[in-house]
């Protein structure tokens, strides 16, 4: 475990409060798939051109984690930016009351947890779609709290607080001060579930380094540490797309092995990676980490 570079971003979706707006008022009377259309002719091009960095991390992955042809890998990343767009455009749909089906094979795992009486982790990642993964998975028994970052933009920061409440959610804001730890910490305590993102830095620069995709890859040490250290269970979630109005949900329980708290936050850490790579690979065009993963370089890019 060692101090790596950070992979943070902004955590803001990009565009101004009224073009979100629009965005939702939009998508309530023209069906998804126009929209889909659209945008992936005629906008999806000219974010590739000028969006440079972001394109080379994803052809990059493509071309030499996915190992794919030079072409297919140009086409995936072009299939890439399309569903990384479709992923925005399904939140404002849902924002302005739009719904999807949901599959969800594992439920009962979920379920078990949220009728427990302790709390426990969910670690999530920047793949297919996770904030969808909070308006369906509700426990009335237990609250539900997501960590989010609190610079997003305030149109979808108050359609997310208004579809939170309605579903016995509630957001923990990310701060630079650090006060989100205690935050998650009396969450915990008070035997609700806390959803972090395992797959970049959101606080301190310490990480672990595990194998993935044919390769090493620095994760935040951060949310291992908190499962480990509370002694608590953990459920890795992942909420893909599969269709036009339709979503899938892994959910995987990990094992945090023996030893002490840096061994079994070692051994968390390669469960969470060796699973969140098998997602990867069944869906290659919903990996939306726009950086060097691998090395940590930042891009310009966020999701």
């Amino acid at each position: 475990m060692t101090k790596g570079n950070k992979q943070e971003w902004s955590g803001k979706t990009a565009g101004a409060d009224w073009m979100h707006s629009a965005s939702i008022g939009i998508v309530r009377v023209i069906p998804l798939p126009l929209v889909y259309t659209f945008v992936s002719v005629f906008v999806i091009p000219w974010c590739m051109l000028i969006n440079r960095k972001g394109f080379s991390a994803i052809w990059f992955f493509m071309r030499k984690r996915m190992k794919y042809s030079w072409i297919k890998s140009f086409w995936m990343t072009y299939i890439n930016h399309c569903r990384f767009a479709e992923i925005i455009i399904d939140r404002f749909y849902m924002y302005g009351g739009g719904k999807f089906k949901f599959d969800i094979p594992e439920s009962d795992i979920y379920k078990r947890y949220a009728q427990d009486d302790a709390g426990f982790v969910i670690l999530s990642a920047h793949v297919g779609n996770y904030e969808i993964a909070g308006y369906e998975l509700v426990a009335d028994k237990k609250k539900f709290n997501a960590l989010v970052y609190a610079k997003e933009a305030q149109v979808v920061m108050n359609n997310r607080q208004k579809l939170f409440v309605e579903n016995n959610l509630k957001m923990i804001l990310i701060q630079d001060d650090m006060s989100h730890l205690f935050e998650i910490n009396n969450a915990l305590a008070r035997g609700e579930s806390v959803s972090i993102p395992a797959d970049r830095v959101f606080g301190s620069p310490r990480t672990v380094s595990v194998p993935f995709l044919g390769d090493k890859a620095d994760f935040p040490l951060g949310p291992f540490a908190i499962a480990v250290q509370r002694e608590l269970p953990v459920l890795a979630i992942h909420v893909m797309k599969t269709g036009v109005y339709h979503y899938t949900l892994s959910i995987r329980e990990l094992s945090q092995g023996e030893g002490n708290m840096k061994h079994r936050a070692a051994h968390l850490a390669k469960e969470y990676a060796a699973h969140l790579e098998s997602v990867v690979k069944e869906h290659p065009e919903q990996w939306f980490n726009y950086f060097d993963f691998f090395n940590g370089t930042e891009h310009s890019k966020n999701s």
